[in-house]
């Protein structure tokens, strides 16, 4: 499987694609509907994992056969992990004649000079498509324009709701271990009461019992964070092999999780260890 595309030679500078090897089509084969294509890499990769040359070979689209004339650079994934190299470009007259059966266009691809001047651009288009529509004044459009900015605003919207997501559930997690650790703590502190009794007879101020106890629960957290790094790490390595999707674990992420670690051991073992410093050494020994 693979996806076709009907274009013109614009097409390559518009979305800055280059010819590897061979050519592009020219206007004759566009007028003409010439059975041409040129195929990205990872086409190549599929049809031809010997590494022969494909220029002049002959490849089936839906069994119509299309010969090779040219090659296209890798680009590798976009922003979205889409593949730009699984694709194969032939004249836009071949794929409505011969493809689809249609006799219209689905859509224009535009560039601007510059990204500065976008909302011109859009505007001058907008006058044109109008224009050749034969829209009156007042009336709404029967088309649209999307700009990249707007796709990358609509994908940032995405991504900002995501990591809300991520951080709530992450946020939940967080409380619901942190109160397991604050019930192993205090199981820790009532099963070693009398221990807790002895250390304050022989001469343990309540700082030493509270670091103590803020300790044992910090490492409880920490080693919770170790583990959920290593199979963090393990799983993003399993989404690239599997999904072959672009995996980055950052150092920072790493340092934060364990920052966040520590912090909630802290927090949430502060009250069984200040319960612990606070005991009466007498009635702490006396415990059974």
């Amino acid at each position: 499987p693979s996806t076709i595309y009907g274009v013109t030679p614009d097409y390559l500078d518009i979305r800055k694609v280059k010819v590897a090897d061979g050519a592009i089509f020219t206007e004759q084969d566009i007028k003409s509907a010439a059975k041409v294509c040129l195929l990205g890499k990872t086409v190549i990769d599929n049809l031809f994992p010997n590494g022969e040359n494909p220029i002049g070979r002959v490849v089936r689209f839906n069994k119509i056969p299309f010969t090779v004339i040219g090659t296209l650079e890798p680009k590798g994934t976009n922003s979205m992990g889409m593949d730009q190299d699984d694709v194969v470009l032939a004249p836009y007259t071949t794929i409505m004649k011969r493809v689809l059966a249609i006799n219209y266009i689905q859509g224009l691809y535009a560039s601007a000079v510059d990204e500065d001047m976008t909302d011109d651009a859009i505007d001058e288009i907008t006058e044109i498509l109008r224009r050749q529509h034969k829209l009156k004044d007042g009336a709404i459009d029967d088309f649209e324009i999307r700009s990249q900015q707007e796709l990358s605003e609509m994908m940032n919207s995405t991504s900002d709701m995501m990591t809300v997501l991520l951080a709530c559930i992450a946020g939940i997690s967080l409380l619901v271990g942190g109160i397991g650790i604050m019930n192993i703590m205090y199981v820790s502190v009532t099963e070693r009461t009398r221990e807790i009794g002895l250390r304050m007879s022989i001469g343990a101020r309540g700082i030493d019992i509270l670091v103590q106890f803020l300790i044992e629960a910090v490492i409880i957290s920490v080693t919770g964070g170790v583990i959920g790094v290593i199979v963090g790490a393990l799983a993003s390595w399993l989404v690239n092999v599997v999904a072959h999707w672009p995996v980055s674990i950052q150092v920072y992420s790493v340092v934060l999780s364990f920052v966040v670690c520590t912090v909630t051991g802290v927090f949430f073992g502060w009250y069984p260890a200040k319960k612990a410093a606070n005991l009466d050494p007498i009635e702490a020994i006396r415990y059974e």
